[in-house]
């Protein structure tokens, strides 16, 4: 329980804690620091860019549609690049955006749409079918389904979106994995990229106001990059590579300090209100 005399440090110094995490995540390892791979990945943020509505791919029931399918109404679409074989990080930021379907206000087929495209070739729709499937389940919302488009594609049909949408990433041969960058795009009705949220978490809050925006066509300024990548992830050991541990030991090491620093003044304040009691 937090008394009254010190609830008004309290408050301000959460804050710091938060902010400092985020920002250390932000600012992550200098690329020098990074594998040679990941100086390659990352994403290119055009906003406002054009993303091609007339290239083609197959939809989870194995039927060819052209991109622009998908919008040209009053809808705006989230845009999200995924491989469905990606042993954790892809999984868990579809996983995310389920859960985060299921509180937001806002439906896909009714106020928006959702693509998702996988980015690895040799995906099928056979199992893009099983994922949507598993996913629309999870946010327990079925009508949904309807709005929430899972994709195939050749590689030159991915690469001219992703190339597009400014999503950078790279085949590593010897773990036989994708390494990438997370994120979504919301787009306008009529295929301009309107804002970025990066990372594999996306608030309802955050989404529902880039939807609102992107809607009536407004698009964003760039934001930070929030350095997270999918990339080496060890089945057997379970861990990730060190670039990616390294962010989240720099955020540790600044949430630590900043609790550090909060029990310090707490501890000081504390000790000058009982001197003060002891004079009067």
């Amino acid at each position: 329980m937090i008394n009254n005399g010190v609830r008004p440090l309290f408050l301000p110094f959460v804050l710091t804690v938060a902010l400092s995490a985020q920002q250390a995540q932000q600012a992550g390892p200098p690329a020098s620091e990074l594998p040679p791979i990941l100086r390659e990945v990352g994403f290119d943020q055009n906003l406002n860019k054009q993303i091609p509505l007339d290239v083609t791919f197959n939809d989870e029931n194995g039927q060819s549609v052209q991109l622009g399918l998908y919008f040209g109404g009053k809808k705006p679409v989230v845009l999200n690049f995924v491989y469905y074989d990606c042993p954790v990080i892809c999984l868990q930021t579809l996983s995310n955006l389920a859960s985060t379907l299921r509180v937001v206000s806002q439906e896909p087929g009714r106020d928006f749409e959702i693509v998702t495209v996988s980015f690895d070739p040799r995906e099928t729709p056979a199992l893009a079918f099983n994922k949507k499937k598993e996913f629309v389940e999870r946010s327990d919302k079925p009508q949904i389904a309807g709005g929430w488009h899972f994709l195939t594609g050749t590689k030159d049909s991915i690469d001219r979106l992703t190339q597009a949408a400014g999503f950078r990433y790279v085949w590593d041969e010897p773990s036989k994995q994708f390494a990438h960058p997370t994120g979504i795009m919301v787009l306008t009705p009529n295929g301009r990229i309107a804002r970025y949220l990066f990372g594999i978490d996306y608030g309802p809050r955050d989404l529902r106001l880039a939807i609102l925006d992107a809607s009536a066509g407004n698009v964003g300024s760039p934001i930070e990059r929030v350095l997270l990548y999918c990339y080496h992830y060890d089945l057997t050991t379970g861990r990730y590579s060190l670039a990616i541990m390294r962010v989240v030991q720099i955020a540790g090491v600044a949430t630590v300090c900043s609790i550090g620093m909060l029990i310090f003044v707490m501890t000081k304040r504390d000790r000058s209100g009982r001197v003060v009691g002891r004079r009067t």
